[in-house]
Formats: C-alpha cells, sequence, structure tokens
C-alpha cells in the first residue's frame, strides 16, 4: 500500500480533483496485485451506489438546498443578531451563533463559512475588525455547522461504520454548544483587548425578539424534527431524509413562501452537483478501501498503536493528532471515509463507544478545512475577503487552540457526549 500512498499524494499534490486521485491511486493497487480480478473494481464501485443508508446524504443535501432557498438563511441573521449582538465582538459574535443556527440547514462547513463571508465579512472589517481576525472567526465559526444535526460528515461516518446516525445526531447538540462557548469566549477575549464594538448597542425589544424567533423557528424545529422522527421509531435514516425534504418544501411554501418555481429548481440544480461531487467520491473511495482492508492495514495500524499504549484515552488522542496531521492535507470528507475502517475497530476494540469516537473524530477531520496548507473552508473564506495566508495563520491561532481544548475535553469526559443520546435513545 505505500505506493497506493504515495500515488495518492501525488496526484493531491499536483491539483488532481480527489476524487479521481482516490480512484487512481486505487487502481494502483490492483496493478501491484495482478491475481486480484479487474472486475472488482468495477464491482465495488456500482455496490456501493446500493447502499440503502447512503440514500440518507443526497436526500439532506436536497432538504438543505431546498431551506436555503426558501428564505431562512434571513431569518436565521436576524434572529443571531437578536442574541448576540450585544456582546463583546458584534458581528464575530453573530456569525458563530449563525453557524449553529445553520448547522440544520446547509450542514458543511465550506459552504457555512463560503456563505457567511460573504453576508458578514466585509461588514466586519468596516466595524474595525482586522482582516485576518474576520477570517478566522468565519472559518472556524463553520465547524459549528457540520457538528449540529444532521452533518453530513455524521451520515458517513455512521453509513461506512455501521453506527447509528440518530445517536449521532443527538450526539453532536452539546459538542456543538461547547465549541459556540469555547469559540465565543475566545472572540470576547480578543475584542476586549482590541476594543472592537457590539454590532448592537440597545437592547432588543420584546416585539422584535418575538419576530426574530417566529422568523427562525423552523430552522431551530428542523433538528428536532429529526432526533423526534428517529427516536420513536416513525422513520429510518435514509426515510427521515425524503421527510426532511418534504419538510423543507412545505416551510419554503407555506411558512416563508419564497420558494418559487425559480428557486426550486435552482435547489435542484444545487443538490445534483453536490450529490454528485460527494457521491463520486464515496463509490471511488470504495476501490482505494478495498486494498486497505485486503493487505490488513487496519490490524498494522492498530498493532503499532497498541504497542505504545492500550489505554483508550491516550489511543484516542493518538488518533486525533494522526487525523490533525492529515488533515494538513487531505479533505475532512476523505479522511473520514478513509480512516473509519481502519480506527473505528481499535477504538471498539479498546472499549470504546463508536458514537463518542465519532464525534471526536469529525470534530478532529473538520479542523482540517480550517488549517493550511489545503484547508478547503480556509481558502473560500481568505479569497472572499482577500486575506493573506500569513495573516489568517497568526490570526485564527487561538481559535486553533479553542477548539483544541474542546477536543480533549470531550475525549476524556465520554459523559459530555453521550449523555444526550443515552436520554433520547437508551445507554
Amino acid at each position: 500500500m505505500l505506493l497506493v500512498a504515495l500515488a495518492f499524494m501525488l496526484l493531491v499534490l499536483i491539483g488532481m480533483p480527489v476524487a479521481f486521485a482516490i480512484g487512481i491511486s486505487g487502481l494502483v493497487f490492483f496493478l501491484q496485485n495482478p491475481d486480484l480480478p479487474w472486475t472488482i473494481p468495477a464491482q465495488i464501485t456500482v455496490s456501493q451506489t446500493q447502499n440503502f443508508t447512503l440514500l440518507a446524504i443526497p436526500l439532506f443535501i436536497i432538504a438543505g438546498n431546498f431551506l436555503n432557498a426558501s428564505g431562512i438563511t434571513g431569518e436565521l441573521l436576524k434572529l443571531a443578531s437578536v442574541l448576540t449582538g450585544r456582546l463583546r465582538g458584534g458581528l464575530a459574535q453573530v456569525s458563530l451563533a449563525l453557524s449553529v443556527l445553520m448547522g440544520g440547514v446547509s450542514g458543511s462547513a465550506i459552504a457555512d463559512a463560503a456563505m457567511q463571508s460573504r453576508m458578514l465579512g466585509r461588514d466586519m472589517m468596516r466595524s474595525g475588525m482586522s482582516r485576518g481576525f474576520a477570517a478566522g472567526v468565519l472559518s472556524f465559526g463553520s465547524i459549528l455547522t457540520p457538528i449540529v444535526p444532521p452533518g453530513l460528515g455524521m451520515i458517513i461516518y455512521g453509513s461506512i461504520g455501521e453506527v447509528s446516525i440518530g445517536r449521532l445526531f443527538a450526539a453532536g447538540v452539546a459538542p456543538a454548544l461547547l465549541l459556540w462557548l469555547a469559540l465565543g469566549v475566545t472572540v470576547s477575549v480578543v475584542a476586549r483587548r482590541r476594543g472592537y464594538p457590539a454590532a448592537r448597542t440597545a437592547r432588543p425589544s420584546l416585539e422584535e425578539a418575538g419576530r426574530a424567533f417566529r422568523g427562525g423557528v423552523w430552522a431551530l424545529l428542523f433538528p428536532v424534527f429529526l432526533l423526534a422522527g428517529l427516536r420513536f421509531g416513525l422513520f429510518t435514516p435514509s426515510e427521515i431524509g425524503a421527510a426532511a425534504v418534504v419538510y423543507a418544501i412545505v416551510i419554503g411554501l407555506f411558512a416563508y413562501r419564497q420558494l418559487t418555481r425559480t428557486s426550486f429548481i435552482d435547489g435542484l440544480q444545487h443538490s445534483l452537483a453536490d450529490v454528485g461531487a460527494v457521491m463520486f467520491l464515496i463509490v471511488l473511495s470504495a476501490v482505494f478501501s478495498y486494498g486497505i482492508v485486503y493487505d490488513q492495514i487496519p490490524d498494522l495500524i492498530s498493532g503499532a498503536i497498541l504497542d505504545l499504549s492500550d489505554n483508550l484515552h491516550l489511543v484516542m488522542v493518538l488518533v486525533v493528532l494522526f487525523v490533525l496531521a492529515a488533515g494538513f492535507v487531505i479533505d475532512s470528507t476523505v479522511l473520514i471515509i478513509m480512516l473509519t475502517p481502519i480506527f473505528l475497530p481499535l477504538i471498539e476494540q479498546l472499549g470504546g463507544d463508536p458514537v463518542h469516537f465519532g464525534i471526536v473524530f469529525i470534530v478532529a477531520a473538520t479542523i482540517g478545512n480550517f488549517t493550511p496548507p489545503v484547508g478547503a473552508a480556509m481558502y473560500a473564506v481568505c479569497s472572499i475577503l482577500n486575506t493573506p495566508l500569513k495573516e489568517y495563520t497568526r490570526e485564527s491561532f487561538p481559535f486553533l487552540i479553542a477548539v483544541s481544548l474542546v477536543s480533549l475535553l470531550l475525549i476524556f469526559i465520554p459523559t459530555v457526549v453521550l449523555f444526550l443520546p443515552n436520554i433520547l435513545f437508551g445507554p
């Protein structure tokens, strides 16, 4: 597999799209093993498209695009301003609140970072914030989006690792709130030192707060609707994706009344591009994963880690460090697809909970979106705000520390992750 890994890294470094890099490097494995029939890559690729659990991915992507087309984003921005506009850091705090509220809508850190950069980035700089600080907040703040249900990373991890997606959805709530708190405190500390103003000075009236809540309540109810449907057995994870699409259409037509024929078609077109990109990546990664399993790479890595320690918490720290290092050069979705079959069996062997590990793993993998040299969310924000990479890296370092501290807390206190799934679905 060494030649396969080198081929993958080379193809990524020369700028080839990641899906093609994974598929081509996976074929290198079959070139190294001529005894294996060449029908296997085709069979594996096709079989991935028949995975019923993965049906949830395109359905939730469609639901998110329809919710965006319904005009819900503007309503959530008003609610975020009412909730956090008077805190130190002003628009930076608003952007963090919006990331939490947008979690049930977009489910993608990169999409959230790019959208908020266009909505809030220029205003943040006009209010006196440095370009690098604004970019750091908008980039790292989007880590909240994929952890609030229904995060796309949870669906992929649950599908590959055969872990309850309902429990993963519930497990993401408390870590998202902790990350929000940590990033909010970091913004407050920097804002106090630099004198960044609040976004608003007057306390919102009850009437304004009521209007903002009524405008955003349908987005707030979305994850509640998902968890309730899964908890009471009304839907399977795949079926609830279809229910989410219906929910988005009904909200767009009757609550916000902004889902027109044109916006409906636009939502379908955006969904087609998003679904194609994600599913193409998943089906080609199956070819790569076949070689990993065939050469017993999970057993080799597990043995190497167990030689260092058999303590569950220390092993999870080592895994997180490995994922963070890999995230410097590999996209988070690719990391989840490639590393879940390697590390999940190791954690289960040591008695770890797959839901607990899944949330820690997804957080660690998502951090790679915000770090050089290939962080996708980082590049999206920096290109929109014309921020030099050096300035972004310097200004975003406090946010990296805050997120890392929360990750350590999640590792060593699993109850933080598991208490809500245990309440809703039983221990």
